[in-house]
């Protein structure tokens, strides 16, 4: 009933992490144990994204159960991902009506303040996008919504209430950090790129990320295809590399970072240029 084979890998992440964080609440903290645990933080986030595009399960029942256990572990309901990525970031592609384009908070920039800033002002337009849907939902779709909600905050009020400098230390914390590259992994992918080229709308990573988290980095492909098997990424990437601008393709996340983030803000030579100007700017008067 597992729509592909590969998938076994985003059930093992699943059953990992809270099998981590209940050991060191038994047994004490462990340094190596809790930097294992931020790096499945981070690949639970793209499990929760993978999922929302192409549910893990071939059956209704086994989606809705990992819907709910995706709620529990990532740390928010999964039923956001609908409207604010399915609904806004694929339909309007990074252009002007994205409502969480990267160049809509302090202008078109690539820095590692914008990165970091990003989720949180993020989360400032799309909570209004979030609630309108819900408003729009049937009675029946809103309750489900509410569940997870319900089953969210009833896990977080639990372990708090056991000891809530375990519950923030080994659950709450790697959530957040999750749920904060979920949003940054947003302007990594597309800051400085061209939201009206079909080809240059999207940055990607080549490199040892896409082996721990899912082959998030092929990111052009995952637009051309959202649907598509996250396993299947990497060939369809080949297929579409020579469309797209070189600059688009990095080999590493890290040194992507150094390079723009670090160099970039002290060397001008380094820093991150845009291949297109941000959505509603009209350069014609200044001859671009």
């Amino acid at each position: 009933m597992l729509r592909h084979p590969r998938d076994l890998q985003s059930l093992a992440y699943l059953a990992a992490q809270p099998a981590l964080a209940a050991w060191q609440w038994q047994h004490g903290f462990s340094f190596w144990l809790f930097a294992t645990m931020l790096l499945l933080a981070i690949g639970i986030s793209v499990i929760h994204h993978n999922h929302a595009h192409l549910p893990l399960w071939r059956t209704r029942a086994l989606n809705r159960a990992t819907d709910l256990w995706i709620t529990l572990v990532q740390g928010h309901p999964t039923w956001v991902f609908v409207p604010a990525h399915n609904g806004n970031h694929h339909r309007h592609q990074q252009g002007a009506r994205d409502v969480a384009r990267t160049s809509r908070f302090g202008g078109d920039r690539n820095t590692l303040a914008g990165c970091l800033l990003h989720p949180l002002q993020a989360i400032g337009v799309l909570y209004p996008l979030l609630f309108a849907w819900w408003r729009a939902r049937p009675a029946r779709m809103r309750r489900w919504m509410a569940l997870q909600h319900v089953a969210w905050l009833a896990s977080w009020a639990a372990l708090l209430l056991i000891d809530a400098r375990k519950a923030l230390l080994l659950v709450i914390v790697p959530q957040l950090v999750g749920l904060h590259w979920l949003l940054a992994a947003n302007y990594l992918q597309h800051a400085h790129t061209d939201p009206a080229s079909r080809w240059n709308r999207a940055r990607n990573f080549t490199g040892p990320i896409n082996l721990a988290w899912f082959n998030i980095g092929y990111h052009t492909a995952h637009h051309e295809a959202p649907r598509a098997h996250w396993s299947t990424l990497p060939r369809l990437h080949a297929a579409l590399a020579p469309h797209i601008d070189a600059r688009l393709i990095e080999r590493s996340l890290v040194r992507y970072v150094l390079r723009v983030f670090v160099l970039g803000a002290v060397l001008r030579a380094f820093a991150s240029r845009p291949l297109a100007p941000p959505p509603g700017v009209d350069t014609r008067a200044s001859g671009q």
